[in-house]
């Protein structure tokens, strides 16, 4: 078992994937310089995601609804918030996706280099889910500068600068609800005031619980949206015959294509668990009380499981992880899904070509994220 893995996997450009791609073949499980159980490989990431006794999800010290809650408390909120991410619930938002991303891209400059990851990604997951939750546009230049200022502190690894940027998008959440709940009869009719209205065990959602679905939703969606982005038009801009490909293609077959590009560079990385009993687990004993980390990124790439990684989105989909497994998989895999294939069909119907800029390489981000921190292109 090799005994330490460091967790700037990325520093400096290094690829993720590179490094847990050397490891996996050899260990299905390894333990990080932080004291962390890293789960590697396809099977034992299923089975820890799928073993709700003995890794349970309550990881963090902060307030994580629904999913830092175990058991039949999970599954309460769970149900709740499952209502607002429905198809039916999504369905009507459609058309106004299609407007945000149709206007995007009719504003983005031709000719000249732009970074898809924050031009493209950033400003269509900010506009998207504003509209979504009903956020005023206004808040569009506070949200994209949180972005960048979370992305630059998790690169960083400074705790109190980590913390401090997470108080700054509670108060921009705060600065919504508090409204809302205030004065209820003049509230606008959106999902963000139906949130504020829902009632679980009798009881109206604290503010504190609002804004902890409300930072998922938002503060973790928009990194991820904008990240999947840029994988997404740095894989269209590398394969010409791709994006012709997916010109013509119909919403279920570019679902299944995006699906598999995530696969095989997924920018959400990990999720914690923390063992509630002695658990042995790819031949390695861990003990109660142990933090692990299930890695998708790693075991999305199990070239055991995926045929040494061929590409091929219909033989691959039932074993993709790129939204998670079981009952903590996550809630907002059809809006996002619909997102991003409603944000690369909007940006292929309004160019010509996308092409990389030869002389600005593309830049990894580093962890605890995947993915790109920029990828120049130019479209024409």
């Amino acid at each position: 078992m090799a005994d330490h893995m460091s967790d700037d996997l990325s520093a400096a450009g290094r690829d993720v994937r590179a490094f847990t791609d050397e490891l996996r073949p050899k260990y299905p499980v390894i333990r990080n310089v932080a004291g962390e159980w890293v789960l590697l490989r396809h099977a034992e990431v299923v089975a820890a995601a799928l073993d709700h006794e003995r890794f349970s999800s309550k990881v963090s010290r902060y307030l994580q609804v629904p999913n830092g809650f175990d058991g039949e408390e999970h599954t309460r909120y769970r149900q709740m918030i499952e209502r607002h991410l429905s198809h039916e619930a999504l369905t009507p938002f459609v058309p106004v996706f299609e407007s945000v991303a149709a206007q995007l891209m009719a504003e983005l400059p031709r000719g000249i280099a732009l970074d898809a990851v924050n031009d493209i990604g950033a400003v269509f997951a900010v506009r998207a889910q504003c509209q979504w939750l009903g956020w005023p546009a206004e808040l569009e230049p506070r949200l994209l500068a949180w972005m960048e200022e979370n992305h630059a502190a998790s690169r960083s690894g400074d705790r109190a600068w980590m913390e401090d940027v997470a108080e700054q998008f509670d108060g921009i959440v705060l600065s919504v609800i508090q409204p809302r709940r205030a004065s209820e009869a003049n509230a606008p009719d959106d999902v963000t005031t139906r949130l504020c209205r829902e009632v679980v065990d009798g009881k109206l959602l604290t503010e504190a619980e609002l804004v902890s679905i409300l930072r998922n939703w938002t503060g973790g969606d928009l990194g991820s949206i904008a990240l999947c982005i840029g994988v997404l038009v740095a894989e269209v801009a590398r394969q010409p015959r791709l994006a012709e490909r997916l010109r013509t293609a119909p919403d279920s077959e570019m679902e299944a294509v995006i699906n598999e590009v995530l696969r095989l560079d997924d920018p959400f990385v990990s999720n914690r668990r923390i063992t509630t009993c002695p658990v042995r687990i790819g031949g390695q004993d861990i003990p109660s009380g142990a933090r692990v980390k299930l890695n998708w990124t790693s075991a999305n790439r199990d070239e055991t499981v995926f045929d040494n990684n061929r590409f091929d989105p219909e033989s691959n989909a039932a074993a993709n992880l790129v939204y998670g497994v079981g009952k903590h998989a996550c809630p907002g895999r059809l809006l996002a899904t619909w997102e991003l294939r409603i944000a690369l069909q909007e940006l292929l119907a309004s160019v010509h070509a996308i092409e990389l800029v030869p002389d600005q390489p593309l830049e990894r981000e580093v962890a605890p994220v995947g993915g790109y921190r920029k990828v120049p292109v130019v479209l024409t």
